[in-house]
């Protein structure tokens, strides 16, 4: 590997990563669990065909720091984490594999909670946890919280309608024109969210069974190539795809007034930030928008009372709206990113709990 990899724990602030092997299965696994300040860390599971070593712990590096803002920035108690296995998703699973991944996670005590993430599925979890009883959002006739795609969706939406009452004077999204890069799980739901509300919906996507799915739900929904996504000119851009999508080479062909999507880690670099808030374009911080599957399954561990669930996840999931607005205003307010005013209201809070458990024992 060409990483140094102490010094990039040093230079993010990360706790622990761990590099797991299975000879039975030939399950290749990282974990990464970025910070604890707040409490065990949770991030879910990604699954891909990674080329290099360097590329999954990079990947696994920076979503596990997202999660770290996103539990902090949506009020939850729980720190950050992710995991990666190296493999195809549509050839390399088996049972065994994600058993043996499961005892891995166990083996960790309590420290990291996970469950699915792209190239993953709520049964390949209902196998972990055959292993470990640290697995979340399992679908609900295995006794969980269920589709994460779901409330995801429904902030990502609500995100949306909070930025439109900031740059068009109004949250309506009747009329207006929405790209969306990449439509599965997340992304459809998003796309039958704006089509209720009488949204102008083009998608873009690699899958040709994704478009399909839409299409034939929506007839009516344009589709554009996957390389000239960025070029079309929208009212807001969404990526729901894979991130790093907001770099030096996409930002000056965007043509919209807004991006808000649900992909992690949409900002390449921190400087991309700064980019898109110089060139008038108001960007919903990713960590914040896309946090209704982690609100989702954050209330499953929290919370036992699964009639009451549904009801306490959707109040939870529309406070997204002024958290957004908050950014938004502070933003405009003191002329900043809202990448980075997220970032400060995230280390805020970390900060301001880490004192209080300095503090006192919890008994």
């Amino acid at each position: 590997m060409k990483i140094d990899i102490f010094k990039e724990m040093e230079k993010h602030g990360f706790e622990q990563i761990i590099f797991n092997y299975d000879k039975t299965t030939g399950l290749k696994c990282i974990i990464a669990i970025h910070d604890t300040t707040l409490g065990p860390a949770l991030g879910g599971c990604r699954m891909w065909p990674y080329e290099t070593e360097d590329e999954a712990l990079t990947d696994a590096m920076r979503l596990a720091v997202g999660m770290t803002y996103k539990c902090a920035a949506s009020d939850n108690n729980f720190g950050g984490g992710k995991s990666v296995i190296i493999g195809d998703p549509n050839k390399d699973k088996s049972e065994a594999l994600f058993r043996a991944f499961g005892r891995f996670v166990q083996m960790l005590g309590g420290r990291y909670y996970t469950g699915t993430d792209m190239g993953t599925t709520g049964m390949d979890f209902v196998y972990a946890s055959r292993e470990s009883d640290c697995m979340t959002g399992l679908p609900e006739e295995f006794g969980g919280s269920g589709n994460t795609a779901l409330p995801t969706a429904y902030g990502v939406y609500k995100g949306m309608k909070a930025a439109a009452r900031i740059v068009f004077g109004s949250a309506s999204l009747k009329g207006r024109k929405i790209a969306i890069q990449g439509v599965g799980k997340v992304g459809q739901g998003v796309v039958d969210h704006l089509k209720e509300e009488g949204a102008q919906v083009i998608i873009s996507d690699i899958s040709e069974e994704n478009i399909n799915k839409v299409k034939e739900k929506y007839p009516d929904v344009e589709v554009v190539d996957p390389d000239k996504v960025y070029d079309v000119e929208c009212d807001i851009f969404s990526p729901c795809a894979r991130g790093g999508i907001i770099n030096d080479d996409t930002i000056p062909r965007f043509k919209c007034k807004i991006i808000a999507g649900s992909a992690n880690n949409q900002l390449l670099e921190p400087k991309h930030g700064e980019m898109v808030h110089e060139k008038g374009i108001l960007y919903a911080p990713d960590y914040v928008i896309n946090a209704g599957g982690l609100i989702q399954v954050a209330d499953e561990l929290e919370y036992k009372d699964a009639g009451m669930r549904r009801e306490r996840v959707l109040m939870k999931t529309e406070a997204i709206y002024d958290i957004l607005l908050r950014i938004f205003t502070r933003s405009k307010e003191q002329n900043i990113p809202t990448s980075e005013v997220a970032d400060r209201l995230a280390e805020e809070r970390i900060e301001t709990i880490g004192k209080l458990k300095a503090n006192y024992v919890k008994r």
